[in-house]
């Protein structure tokens, strides 16, 4: 059952770091590589580059919520927010059918 899981290649999961601006302020960021995948395909989505489009988002988190606590966390889950709304737009389509 896990081998799918205990299978998958060792660089899917190898953390990478990325400088880039964040409202004017150079930082890094720590993701796995399959984070980054993901990020980057939300960002084409949305005709920006991905520091632009993180930049965007961490902008739009200080005005809902004030500072992320943990801005890393945050990008995991806006990922794992994406690939629900990729699975439940494939799961209609299959439905109009």
């Amino acid at each position: 059952m896990c081998q799918i899981f205990a299978g998958q290649d060792p660089r899917r999961y190898e953390a990478v770091t990325r400088r880039l601006r964040l409202n004017g302020q150079s930082t890094s960021i720590r993701l796995e590589r399959a984070f980054w995948g993901i990020l980057d395909d939300i960002a084409a989505n949305q005709g920006m580059s991905t520091p632009a489009f993180i930049s965007k988002l961490h902008s739009e988190v200080l005005e809902l919520h004030g500072e992320a606590r943990n801005f890393t966390s945050l990008l995991r889950c806006a990922c794992t927010v994406h690939l629900g709304e990729d699975q439940q737009i494939a799961v209609q389509a299959i439905a109009a059918e």
